[in-house]
């Protein structure tokens, strides 16, 4: 997943970071407009930038540790099914161990 962030416009990639930093020091909740729940434990990141959306979508297993499970640069308005059902696939393997 790093490289396809990596990959994202420069602005995306920063606001991903100050999300990132947010969501470090305050956890899953810091709510809309940053981070909106999925439900099953899947949670969708809100990078912007002027010329493109970014999502990220992650979960969270023991210890606190965040594991992102699907990322890509939107193109829509809403979250595609298809990247929803493999993140949601995903993250039922990361939790099942």
């Amino acid at each position: 997943m790093l490289a396809t962030i990596q990959g994202w416009p420069v602005e995306v990639v920063a606001d991903y970071a100050r999300i990132v930093e947010l969501l470090a020091n305050h956890g899953p909740a810091i709510g809309m407009p940053h981070s909106r729940a999925l439900g099953q434990g899947l949670f969708e990141l809100r990078p912007r930038g002027r010329s493109s959306t970014g999502r990220a979508l992650d979960c969270f297993v023991q210890d606190h540790r965040i594991v992102i499970v699907r990322a890509f640069l939107k193109k829509t308005r809403t979250t595609p099914g298809h990247d929803l059902a493999i993140a949601r696939q995903r993250a039922k393997e990361i939790q099942r161990g």
